[in-house]
């Protein structure tokens, strides 16, 4: 048997539902008036008086073996929805003196130039993904200077956090073929001949600049 040790408006309300009593019936049981049972449909979170507290412990108490599981059943607190995950990309800036790193991917339409990136998965650190995912596609080691921030990607519509990156060692390969069909170090210089400036994120530019 469920041990209620506060009523509200919700427990009381499913009291009512597993006795199947109209809001007349239920009233006139606890000694109350029909519009305080009415009360507790519309106020889920209500806390009944004292006098009632025990009113509706009696009834309970009494009530049969079946009465008591269909109150175990409804008188479940509702499920939450559960919140979606919202999808997470670290993209890798990566310099190299007055060079920056670039893939080449394979698009539905067509290829584009980007910097490697690769899903965060829920908990994992933006920073560490950008990093295993630049050596993943390219062979490129590298170690993060700091991170430009996140915004939602205006083509892509996921969330895509960048990170400034070092180059530490290793050739420039395309280790990823079924996603990228190039690896290039390309120079600042000419960096929006790859990506026009209008797609490329503010920080980043500013950062390149700096460099």
């Amino acid at each position: 048997m469920i041990v209620v040790t506060k009523w509200t408006g919700r427990t009381a309300a499913a009291l009512q539902d597993a006795l199947h009593e109209t809001n007349e019936g239920f009233a006139e049981l606890l000694g109350a008036a029909p519009r305080t049972v009415a009360g507790w449909h519309s106020n889920p979170d209500l806390v009944p008086r004292s006098e009632m507290q025990q009113a509706l412990a009696t009834i309970y108490e009494r009530a049969s073996e079946h009465v008591r599981r269909r109150f175990s059943l409804l008188s479940r607190p509702p499920e939450q929805p559960t919140q979606a995950q919202a999808l997470r990309v670290a993209i890798a800036v990566v310099l190299r003196g007055d060079q920056v790193l670039l893939v080449c991917r394979r698009g539905d339409d067509a290829l584009s130039w980007q910097f490697p990136a690769g899903m965060c998965k829920p908990g994992a650190a933006v920073a560490s993904v950008a990093v295993q995912e630049t050596h993943a596609e390219t062979g490129v080691h590298c170690s993060v200077r700091e991170e430009l921030g996140t915004r939602v990607h205006p083509k892509t519509g996921v969330l895509a956090s960048y990170v400034l990156c070092d180059y530490l060692a290793g050739e420039a390969t395309n280790r990823d073929t079924v996603e990228n069909t190039d690896v290039t170090w390309v120079p600042l210089a000419a960096l929006t001949r790859f990506i026009p400036a209008d797609r490329i994120f503010p920080p980043i530019l500013s950062a390149l600049e700096a460099a």
